[in-house]
């Protein structure tokens, strides 16, 4: 049986009142609205996202422990919801910390570097950069996380060329849709997708399947990006630009990065491991490997040095919102969602998710859905997964890959700049639903 199902089993056998209409449930979810707002004003008052998302997460269980005790109500079903959200929680969190930490160790190494300097010093045009940007955003998203890659390739096209918006602009929202498609069809590249992966809604491979519709909705919104894209090429005096070098070990990190990967997937699909447990394998075999290059005297790496350059605010963002998240399924809340699909269906409803995703973010709403658990195939749970996963890009600061270009491109890439452009990003998305239904529902090709 998937781990997945076994939750799912158990949070079915816990029963409890539903307490949304208490006072400890409009209050929670008054807690909730108001930590969500200053999570989407980040940056108007410079408070961490984190921050609030912890509160609120921590604070309404607080809020529903204070309403047992003032009741005098069996603690023992707030007790086992914890647990299990523990467990959930505790599954993403290492998962996404490894993956961290062997980015913060390639970034280390030098390997992004001679990335980035390949590129710039080529001497291509502002629309082959575009389109390789963008590609590699696709095709490293699924191994590296849509943030992790926006971030990287948001940096490198601010080093080709620091002034040019006509290029700048279109380029970054390029990158987020990239990352974003890339990452929906694989279970690393998106939170969305290793949440429905983790929770047993498919198979490893059942994701890949989704390949078709991300690629074809980010081509679609690419070339009608391309379309603004300046001619000409960038300058490059190579001269005074000096060629990165590789630290020792570099490529022997990516490749056990690709290995970690591998590992994750066969004992999560063979024996039932949670995916973590082979990420955290991973990392024993990478703290092994930087004490071999200390013993034969090579340029070593320290991983704790480099694990403290994780972004533990994005890690402990997600604490905080699947915690929040937990708090309203365990008041009640969750069940609405339910009966809404059981109003319009899943096709309509999971469509509907992608424009709420780009509005909420799309990790506490894929959480709901998920705690929610409507009844669906898996041609549904794919739906949702798609997008749940490309929807955040019709907003910038509707997935984690948006808000961080914003931030890595402050005054650049900014909503505004990114809403003159959505129109291009709709018929992505539209595209990519259309593939999902002549693939899912006409062909049945999965």
């Amino acid at each position: 049986m998937e781990h997945g199902s076994v939750v799912e089993g158990v949070a079915q056998a816990v029963t409890h009142v539903s307490l949304a209409t208490e006072w400890v449930g409009w209050l929670s979810l008054a807690v909730f609205i108001i930590a969500y707002y200053f999570i989407a004003t980040e940056d108007k008052y410079e408070v961490n996202k984190a921050k609030p998302a912890l509160f609120a997460g921590t604070f309404m269980f607080m809020l529903i422990g204070i309403y047992h005790a003032i009741n005098g109500m069996n603690p023992d079903a707030l007790h086992d919801e914890l647990e299990l959200l523990i467990l959930e929680i505790a599954e993403i969190f290492f998962f996404l910390l490894v993956a961290m930490t062997f980015i913060e160790t390639l970034i280390e190494r030098g390997v992004f570097d001679l990335m980035k300097y390949k590129l710039v010093s080529k001497g291509y045009t502002y629309k082959k950069l575009f389109w390789l940007t963008g590609l590699l955003a696709f095709f490293i998203s699924p191994v590296a996380d849509n943030l992790t890659t926006a971030l990287i390739l948001s940096t490198v096209l601010f080093t080709i060329d620091k002034k040019n918006l006509a290029f700048l602009v279109p380029g970054a929202i390029n990158i987020v849709v990239a990352a974003n498609a890339g990452g929906a069809w694989s279970p690393f590249g998106d939170i969305t997708t290793l949440m429905a992966w983790t929770a047993g809604k498919g198979e490893f491979v059942d994701f890949l399947y989704l390949f078709p519709a991300s690629v074809v909705g980010w081509v679609i919104t690419a070339f009608l990006l391309s379309m603004s894209i300046p001619s000409g090429q960038p300058p490059f005096d190579a001269s005074t630009e000096e060629k990165p070098v590789v630290c020792d070990g570099g490529m022997v990190v990516a490749y056990l990065g690709v290995a970690t990967i591998a590992m994750a997937v066969l004992g999560h699909q063979f024996f039932h491991f949670p995916a973590m447990w082979g990420m955290m394998f991973g990392m024993a075999i990478l703290k092994l490997y930087s004490v071999q290059l200390t013993k034969t005297g090579r340029n070593s790496f320290n991983i704790y040095v480099n694990m403290q350059k994780v972004e533990n605010d994005t890690l402990l963002f997600f604490f905080g919102i699947l915690s929040a998240v937990g708090a309203l399924h365990f008041l009640g809340f969750l069940h609405y969602i339910h009966n809404l699909y059981e109003s319009f269906g899943p096709t309509v409803s999971n469509i509907g998710v992608g424009f709420l995703s780009a509005i909420v973010d799309n990790v506490p709403v894929m959480s709901a859905i998920l705690k929610s658990s409507p009844s669906m195939g898996l041609d549904q749970w794919l739906l949702v997964t798609l997008t749940a996963g490309i929807g955040g890009s019709l907003i910038s600061f509707g997935s984690a890959a948006g808000v961080g270009v914003m931030g890595r491109l402050h005054g650049i890439y900014t909503f505004g700049a990114h809403m003159k452009h959505s129109w291009t990003i709709l018929v992505g998305y539209i595209a990519s639903i259309a593939v999902w239904y002549v693939q899912f529902e006409v062909l049945g090709l999965y």
